[in-house]
This record gives C-alpha cells, sequence and structure tokens, in this order.
C-alpha cells in the first residue's frame, strides 16, 4: 500500500529518550506529531512546531488513547523499561505487553494503518528473563494484529541524553554505586585446567546511536516494502562490555582510569534478588534482568535494514567522543 507523504503519526513514550529523538526526526521529516505524554510539564521539552501536539494522560486511563488515535495514519510504540519496579506498578508485563495490547487495540478501533513497535534486539520465544519474555508477547501482539505493522529490534542505544550513558558518567563520577569501579556482567563459558576452573566470557555488542534508530522509524513509515517485516538494529562496531566501558570512561572530559571489573552474571542476578527483597532495590543499578541480559552478545546482521530503511549507522566510538562533554 502506498502511504502519503505526510501523515499524522502518534508516538507512545514520546517523553522517553528513544521517544523524544523520533519526534524529532517524524517533524523535521514533514509529518505531523502527536505525542502522549503522562506529565503534561514535560510537554515544554518538545520543539515548538504547528504541527506538534501533545495528549496528555496515561495510557491505560479509558478514551485517552482513543484522543491519540482518532484521525491519524500510523503510531510508534516506544514505551519500555529497562528494570522493574513491582512495588511501584513498574513492570515489563504491564508496560510492554499490556501497553502493547491497549495500543494495538486502539489503533484498530480508530483505523490506523501503521504501527511500529519498538522491541530489543535478542527477543525470541525461549527467553528466560522477564525483559525478554515481555518483549515477545508484545511482539505477538502486534503480528497477530490487523494492522500494517513494523517490528524494530535495537541493540543498546546510546546517546548524550540517554539513560546508560547518564548511569556510566554517574559511575565515573562516583554519584551512583558501584562507586569505585565500572561495572559489566560475565557469562559462564564451560571449565577449563585441572582441577576445573570456570570459565567466564564478557559478551559481544553493536550499540547503535539514538539517531539511527529514529531514522528507521521514520523512513519505516514511508516504505511498503518494511511491512510484516523485523529489522534488527545495530551499529558498525561490535565491541566486548570492557571495550564499550572504556571507551565512554575515556572520552569524558573528567581523566577517570576507574577500573572496568567484571561480574559473573549469576551473581549480579542475586544480588538484585536480595536488594529486592531487603527493600532496597534503589541502591543497585540494575534489577534481576539486567545481568543476565548483558551477559549475552547483542550483535546482528542490518543488511536488510541498509536495503529497505536506507540505514547506515554512524560509529560507536567516534559518535561518544563527539558528544562526551554533553553527557
Amino acid at each position: 500500500m502506498n502511504q502519503p507523504a505526510r501523515q499524522t503519526v502518534c508516538v507512545m513514550g514520546a517523553t522517553g529518550f528513544v521517544g523524544r529523538y523520533c519526534v524529532e526526526a517524524l517533524l523535521h521529516a514533514g509529518h505531523s506529531v502527536r505525542a502522549l505524554v503522562r506529565d503534561p510539564e514535560k510537554a515544554s521539552e518538545f520543539p515548538a512546531n504547528d504541527r506538534m501536539s501533545v495528549v496528555s494522560g496515561d495510557l491505560f486511563s479509558g478514551g485517552v488513547l482513543d484522543e491519540l488515535c482518532q484521525g491519524a495514519h500510523a503510531i510508534v510504540n516506544c514505551v519500555g523499561i529497562r528494570r522493574e519496579f513491582p512495588n511501584r506498578g513498574i513492570t515489563f508485563v504491564r508496560l510492554h505487553t499490556r501497553a502493547t495490547q491497549h495500543a494495538v487495540d486502539a489503533a484498530e478501533r480508530n483505523g490506523l494503518e501503521r504501527f511500529i513497535q519498538i522491541s530489543a534486539l535478542g527477543t525470541t520465544p525461549g527467553g528466560g528473563d522477564g525483559y525478554t519474555k515481555s518483549k515477545w508477547a508484545s511482539e505477538q501482539i502486534v503480528r497477530g494484529s490487523s494492522l500494517d505493522w513494523t517490528i524494530l529490534r535495537p541493540s543498546i542505544v546510546h546517546g548524550p541524553d540517554g539513560e546508560f550513558m547518564q548511569m556510566v558518567r554517574d559511575w565515573v563520577l562516583g554519584r551512583q554505586s558501584p562507586r569505585f569501579f565500572l561495572p559489566y556482567f560475565l557469562r559462564f563459558d564451560g571449565v577449563e585446567g585441572f582441577p576445573p576452573i570456570p570459565k567466564f566470557v564478557a559478551a559481544q555488542v553493536q550499540p547503535i546511536a539514538v539517531e539511527d534508530v529514529a531514522h528507521a522509524v521514520v523512513s519505516a513509515i514511508a516504505t511498503p516494502n518494511a511491512i510484516g517485516e523485523i529489522y534488527p538494529l545495530v551499529g558498525p562496531e561490535t565491541v566486548d562490555w570492557p571495550t564499550l566501558l572504556k571507551t565512554v570512561r575515556d572520552a569524558m572530559p573528567y581523566g577517570s582510569k576507574k577500573p572496568v571489573i567484571g561480574l559473573p552474571a549469576p551473581a549480579g542476578v542475586g544480588m538484585a534478588y536480595a536488594a529486592r527483597f531487603l527493600g532496597l532495590a534503589d541502591a543497585l543499578p540494575f534489577g534481576p534482568s539486567e545481568p543476565a541480559l548483558a551477559a549475552k552478545d547483542s550483535t546482528a546482521n542490518i543488511a536488510k535494514a541498509k536495503a529497505h530503511l536506507g540505514l547506515e549507522p554512524r560509529p560507536f566510538s567516534s559518535s561518544v567522543k563527539a558528544y562526551a562533554d554533553s553527557i
């Protein structure tokens, strides 16, 4: 189906890291954008533009998503969390799976044609952690809908105002635990020697710039060939976790040489569950799902995204150096 060149596009999760860049890219492409904002005060973060409008409210409140979707052509679902806080109602099931179901239902009720789902690289039916399971369930909801859908699966998304980069900055500055080193997680890779000694390895990742994810969103909306497709989105550089952290640390203007130290992922999972049980979840910068996720490789081939979406992702190292002063 040929899509009109300029459309009204709804964005859920519009004040989040990826959502903000999607809003900006959509406006730059000439679309009208209708952003869902739970906190009306955050609407001031959006650029002034007569093609920009805001719907305030909680996506689970009656009528809010219908107001968002009425008369629109497409919706981009950027709602997502990296860790849970169950005592606050912040869970993967609620904000990934249920939120996606609400969005799909509203899109179908209001006659929208296109649905762009921001998922995550590594999403598979056999994911053992809550994050991956909820992302997979969300994808199945989208794929089972009557909408012309596209699913984007980015690797680690980086940018100066992203949560990940700001977390690393706080580690470097000692603002957040662990205050004396930069941690990453290792996966078990068998045993070696005699007596046998456990062997652990760091995962390989291909970080992608947030601007490149936003480009993929805009391009997918305008590309009929993207309908019914799933695209992994990764950057051109493959690095392991210690290299990634050292790259960010060394690019920052603080002169820090804090050590980068790997921890076995099962130990990290145990620490997170123990902290949650003791009511100290906020004392750790990660939840139970994150150590397991960080121990898995996050790499992919993006030939299809290049061919269909014109994606030419920017390198990680040079990008970080260019924006390091702004983190």
